[in-house]
């Protein structure tokens, strides 16, 4: 049977960044905390600043409440939207300048060969989703209502509510409801 298993979002840990421009809370990291190979966050945004540097990791971004203006070292600069998703090398640090304020960044990082995908976008109605062996789905209901539905079993979601998602195979699961959602595709540990 799937397991749907809600994520305590007060026993999260923020840690502010060195250059004092923001705040990330970590969700999750896997296999192993202190040698991961992918990585889930959200970055309070709250100044222009530099983003970290992680070495050998492939990030995906995706600027949740305001839009974001990344200037990469080489010049140049990419403007995302809301939702907008952005793939850059962890090694590669940009400036995120913030044209209408302060927003949050929802982020993925892998390491080596670890595949992994993110999805930000509305919710209308239902959406199916599909996890082969070996993998799982984060889910992180931002504004609105959901309801996730995997055999049988269902979990209202209001917003700011976090869950993992561990499907069997072949059995798809149903997020139904209206909003705005986040989900994140990963290899189970």
């Amino acid at each position: 049977m799937s397991v749907l298993r809600p994520v305590a979002v007060d026993a999260l840990r923020r840690q502010p960044w060195a250059n004092g421009a923001g705040v990330t809370t970590e969700i999750a990291c896997g296999p192993q905390q202190d040698a991961w190979q992918w990585r889930l966050s959200i970055a309070d945004i709250e100044n222009p600043a530099s983003f970290s540097t992680f070495a050998d990791a492939r990030r995906q971004f995706v600027p949740l409440d305001a839009p974001v203006e990344l200037t990469f070292p080489d010049g140049r600069t990419q403007f995302l939207n809301r939702f907008d998703l952005a793939n850059f090398s962890g090694d590669d640090v940009p400036y995120a300048a913030l044209p209408q304020g302060a927003t949050r960044a929802f982020n993925l990082m892998l390491r080596g060969d670890v595949q992994g995908e993110l999805i930000a976008r509305p919710l209308h109605g239902a959406m199916v989703l599909l996890a082969p062996r070996g993998w799982h789905w984060f889910v992180l209901l931002l504004a609105g209502y959901a309801k996730v539905i995997a055999d049988h079993r269902s979990h209202e979601l209001a917003p700011n509510d976090m869950m993992w998602i561990d499907p069997i195979p072949a059995h798809p699961v149903r997020i139904e409801g209206g909003g705005e959602i986040v989900l994140a595709r990963l290899p189970a540990d």
